[in-house]
């Protein structure tokens, strides 16, 4: 009997270093309360995930360990975030976060992103953050990078006209490779006037432990803003 395809990847080792105590009673405690699984139906309704219907809501693919999240939802209270990490140290510090934080707009999807957006309801997300995703810089890896066609397809099917996809990358190569597809993508057009437009970290997007560490090892970060171009009217 043939074996089963093999589902391509696009993330790393699920675990690293063991939690903590405090961190293994927020796994038990908070993320309960604030995780969530996919309906059977297949579609998911963003909006219904909060106690109050957000102003808006903000979807960050691979938010790592959870500062940039924490930072826009407290800034942002009347903005309903999800979060997608597999990282289970990730999660772990971003619950530390909210509960520090005392975050009550954030909702977490601790698995693979690819099933939570092709379930989200279409123009259901107003923001998406990718930032400083894996780049498998191999190129044999190239096929795992989540910044690809069928992502861009789904982000576009997800976002409401004017919505602001923000990715950001360290590397030479991915930053050559997010450029070519997403500025070929006919759903986004790419913000940036002027070279500081995507060199500069605007001020309003918090800083990740990831940029500090390309800086500390001399890597310039790119940071990307494309708007979801609208529809065409009927």
């Amino acid at each position: 009997m043939a074996e089963p395809p093999t589902r391509e990847l696009f993330y790393g080792r699920r675990r690293g270093r063991p939690l903590r105590a405090g961190q293994r009673e927020r796994q038990t405690t908070l993320l309960p309360r604030l995780s969530f699984v996919l309906p059977r139906s297949g579609r998911l309704d963003p909006a219904g995930l909060f106690a109050e219907p957000p102003r808006e809501i903000w979807l960050e693919i691979g938010f790592g360990g959870g500062e940039h999240l924490a930072e826009q939802a407290e800034l942002h209270p009347k903005i309903g975030f999800i979060g997608s990490e597999v990282f289970e140290n990730g999660v772990a510090k971003l619950l530390g976060e909210a509960e520090r934080r005392g975050l009550a707009n954030i909702r977490l999807y601790p698995d693979d992103a690819r099933p939570l957006l092709a379930a989200l309801t279409p123009r259901s997300i107003a923001r998406a953050f990718i930032l400083f995703p894996d780049p498998w810089p191999k190129a044999r890896h190239h096929k795992r990078r989540l910044i690809a066609p069928a992502t861009l397809d789904r982000l576009a099917a997800i976002m409401t006209d004017g919505a602001e996809l923000r990715l950001a990358t360290d590397d030479s190569g991915y930053l050559s490779w997010m450029l070519d597809h997403a500025t070929a993508h006919p759903a986004f057009s790419w913000t940036a006037r002027r070279a500081a437009d995507w060199r500069e970290r605007p001020a309003d997007w918090p800083a990740t432990r990831y940029e500090e560490k390309a800086r500390k090892a001399g890597r310039s970060p790119a940071f990307l803003r494309f708007a979801r171009r609208p529809r065409p009217t009927a």
